[in-house]
């Protein structure tokens, strides 16, 4: 058999992998606590140069997700007195209805929730617990490394 026919097999081979979302997410998160403040969130952003991330329970387990467009509501409230309102907590002020995914899920069906539900990052959840975070630019790389 000639080498064509064995890197032509090779490659329809590694198609057929399922490329899962466990494979491409983000292990090493950056959490947030509800009792934070949003200020100390802000900072935490910042420093991390991220766009948000999960809120945790001392279990691990997913409360909610704090994003910049969540910051910057409590920003905007102070524009009366033109002064930035950065009052509450992390937990007053983060989005508590999250969609997740399991770490199962194929990157292709991940890839049509981003398109349909029109969110940065999806939470995965296993067993309960917060195991990883999978992003719009991950699912691009997924597809990449085809």
């Amino acid at each position: 058999m000639s080498y064509q026919g064995e890197a032509a097999k090779e490659v329809k081979e590694a198609a057929l992998q399922p490329m899962l979302v466990s494979d491409f997410m983000t292990k090493d998160l950056i959490t947030f606590r509800a009792d934070q403040t949003i200020f100390q969130a802000i900072d935490i952003l910042i420093k991390h140069r991220i766009t948000g991330g999960p809120v945790v329970n001392e279990n691990n387990e997913l409360i909610g997700v704090l994003s910049e467009g969540d910051c910057l509501k409590e920003v905007v409230k102070g524009k009366y007195d033109n002064m930035p309102m950065l009052s509450g907590t992390v937990g007053d002020h983060m989005t508590k209805t999250v969609t997740t995914i399991p770490p199962e899920m194929n990157v292709f069906e991940a890839a049509q929730l981003f398109l349909s539900k029109r969110i940065r990052r999806f939470p995965i959840v296993k067993d309960g617990k917060l195991v990883g975070q999978i992003s719009q630019r991950d699912v691009i790389k997924a597809v990449r490394e085809m």
